[in-house]
């Protein structure tokens, strides 16, 4: 019989949290990633590491893009090294084509640190690095790239525009990335000219991560994601699968059984599936309260009585928001790796409407908190929301008490996510210890 997901995590907790006599300790994290303050799932959850891991007493470096201004960090006694830069969106557009492929100065800031500061037992994690950073921060990594894991959070480690989906065609893509298909399909969703820059990237990406180094770990959201990135070249030894950790948005059950509102809670860009989550509750005659901010924002405001938009909110000022709420919308149109939000939701006791090609669809449905459907086709998605409307009370109940009982089995704890992390780290030092650099590795090989 295959253990739980719970039962897998806590046996990796055992190695990580309690390493045993022959266990080599850890000197340091390094943390890498665009920003230091939230703005999205990965940076939440880079901040979040670094939180658990002081509260084990672990040194804890926080390398960012944005000026490095987290005071709770700093607070924790994280030290934090910062680029003190703007994102790609905000730059001007000629130094955003460049930087975005190779950012010289967040190449100059790694290797620096590197070369005064690394140690054998020093582990790095890198979250995230195409808004600010650049892939061009995996070349400093690379006399530390045994020591190096990657987290994907999306499919920037693989394909150009990190979705594995043809925005023209809106469709999911099977191309190999990078492949000559690939180079030739106009995919982007701003241009061709988007998509070859995209693809230099791309190329960058793979380069550093699967052709010139050996970098130690790629941790995977979701098992489902592993194909994706084999098909692009990756060893499968390479992947490991460490599900998200996850925290409801409401600590009692939503009675959803008494609500009418179906709510959307997510970056409000085309990807997400907004656009099909708006037209399919009008189609339905139902309302939808929108949670979220992002590009696609002005036109949900604008879409009719039917649309209540709150904007963005954080995570414990969403839990009051949802207590209306019969079931939340996740309409992805591209292969959702893990979708953080239909767990916190289930979790709270909402139950799940999901488009079939996100990651969890299947699992969520088969333990009866969610149904999947084609959230693209707007008849067949309007039609679920109108059954799911009229469901009779008590199944709609039985649905939410399946969800907030049943979803824990789906993710991680904080803790248990946190001792999986651990435990990749210390198998890193353990089997593939490197020596300790000298400045003169350090400048040779990044700088020269």
């Amino acid at each position: 019989m295959r253990p739980s997901l719970p039962e897998v995590l806590r046996s990796a907790a055992s190695v990580g949290r309690f390493p045993g006599p022959g266990t080599t300790k850890i000197d340091r994290v390094v943390i890498i990633d665009d920003y230091s303050v939230a703005r999205g799932g990965a940076t939440a959850l880079a901040v979040l590491s670094a939180k658990l891991f002081r509260g084990l007493d672990i040194p804890v470096t926080y390398i960012c893009g944005d000026d490095a201004a987290n005071a709770e960090l700093v607070a924790l006694g994280v030290l934090m090294v910062g680029l003190n830069s703007r994102d790609l969106l905000s730059a001007e557009r000629a130094k955003a084509f460049v930087t975005g492929i190779h950012n010289g100065a967040a190449v100059r800031m790694v290797a620096n640190w590197i070369a005064a500061n690394d140690t054998a037992n020093t582990v790095y994690h890198v979250h995230g690095w195409h808004q600010i950073l650049s892939p061009a921060i995996f070349r400093p990594l690379m006399p530390v790239a045994r020591r190096c894991v990657v987290h994907a959070h999306d499919f920037f480690t693989a394909c150009p525009n990190g979705a594995f989906f043809d925005y023209r065609a809106q469709e999911v893509c099977l191309r190999r990335p990078l492949g000559g298909g690939c180079i030739a399909t106009a995919c982007d969703k701003r241009s061709y000219s988007h998509k070859l820059w995209r693809v230099a990237r791309g190329s960058n990406i793979l380069r550093r991560l699967k052709d010139q180094a050996d970098f130690g770990r790629i941790i995977l959201l979701h098992e489902k994601m592993a194909s994706f990135l084999v098909g692009a070249g990756y060893r499968p030894e390479r992947l490991t699968t460490i599900r998200n950790p996850v925290a409801p948005l409401s600590i009692k059950r939503i009675e959803a059984e008494a609500n009418e509102e179906f709510v959307f809670i997510g970056r409000l860009d085309e990807e997400k599936g907004i656009e099909d989550a708006v037209a399919a509750t009008r189609k339905a005659g139902v309302r939808l309260c929108v949670i979220g901010d992002g590009p696609l924002m002005p036109l949900v405001a604008a879409s009719g009585d039917h649309v209540r938009a709150v904007g963005w909110q954080s995570h414990t000022e969403i839990g009051p928001t949802i207590r209306k709420a019969r079931a939340l919308l996740m309409p992805s149109r591209y292969p959702e790796p893990f979708g953080l939000v239909a767990i916190e939701a289930a979790r709270s006791g909402l139950p799940v409407i999901m488009s079939r090609s996100a990651f969890l669809a299947e699992e969520m449905q088969r333990a009866g908190m969610a149904i999947a459907c084609d959230t693209a086709d707007e008849s067949a998605f309007a039609d679920t929301l109108t059954r799911f409307g009229q469901m009779p009370r008590h199944e709609v109940r039985a649905m939410s008490e399946r969800a907030f009982l049943k979803s824990p089995d789906l993710a991680s704890t904080h803790e248990e996510w946190r001792d999986a992390l651990l435990s990749e780290y210390h198998s890193l030092i353990s089997t593939n210890a490197v020596p300790e650099l000298t400045d003169g590795v350090a400048i040779q090989g990044v700088l020269s």
